[in-house]
């Protein structure tokens, strides 16, 4: 079995993800590809700048988002079709517990997140409701579906979570729980409801992949 950071074998061509320091999106294929050992290249976008929307990013992605992840002649730019495909690609070690029912929890928290959560604080969003509402609504709309979202998520893990979110197993679920963490901070959402999900924030982010995937440790790293 592959131990955790080691590197995989060389593909005919390094892998190169084009990512945002600060996307929660990027960030989790950076954990996992981090996790996993992959090598890749890093090619920064600038989203605070707009560039996904330029013609030539366009020709990459049509949706102007990050991630995307160049693999040869593949090109995947959406984050959770990246996960499932590095999942498959590159099986050991695994972001999946072998007990059939904990792997569907597993899915369960992540599509929690990615779908129901994150995807309200995209900047398209944001931008559209301080549009309609001001600075201050768009502060309250991101807190209020970190919050909603969050407790669910504190409730469903009590029953579950060890170390990590799915006892000591490090999964998917953890990989994505970390950047929505770091929006939860973002957005100064009050986490002292939310004890159970801090404190495995706090484990899962002190791993020296997850550290390596971090915001700060990017090239382009920026602060808003």
């Amino acid at each position: 079995m592959k131990k955790t950071g080691e590197q995989q074998p060389s593909t005919t061509e390094k892998i190169k993800l084009y990512s945002f320091c600060r996307s929660s999106c990027s960030w989790r294929v950076r954990i996992a590809l981090a996790y996993k050992g992959i090598p890749y290249e890093y090619v920064a976008v600038d989203l605070a700048s707009g560039e996904q929307f330029s013609e030539d990013f366009k020709k990459l992605n049509a949706f102007s988002t990050v991630p995307v992840l160049v693999d040869n002649d593949i090109v995947i730019a959406d984050s959770f079709a990246i996960l499932e495909y590095l999942e498959e690609k590159y099986p050991e070690p695994s972001l999946f517990p072998a007990d059939i029912r904990k792997k569907a929890l597993v899915r369960q928290v992540v599509n929690h997140i990615v779908a129901s959560i994150q995807p309200l604080q995209n900047l398209t969003v944001l931008k559209r409701i301080e549009a309609l509402g001001g600075p201050e609504e768009r502060l309250k709309w991101a807190q209020h579906f970190i919050k909603s979202g969050f407790e669910a998520l504190e409730l469903l893990l009590t029953a579950e979570a060890g170390k990590y979110c799915f006892g000591e197993e490090f999964t998917m679920a953890d990989i994505v729980l970390v950047p929505q963490l770091g929006n939860a901070e973002r957005f100064q959402v009050d986490m002292t409801n939310f004890p159970l999900l801090t404190k495995i924030g706090e484990a899962v982010s002190a791993l020296p992949y997850v550290k390596e995937a971090s915001p700060q440790n990017q090239p382009d790293f920026v602060t808003f």
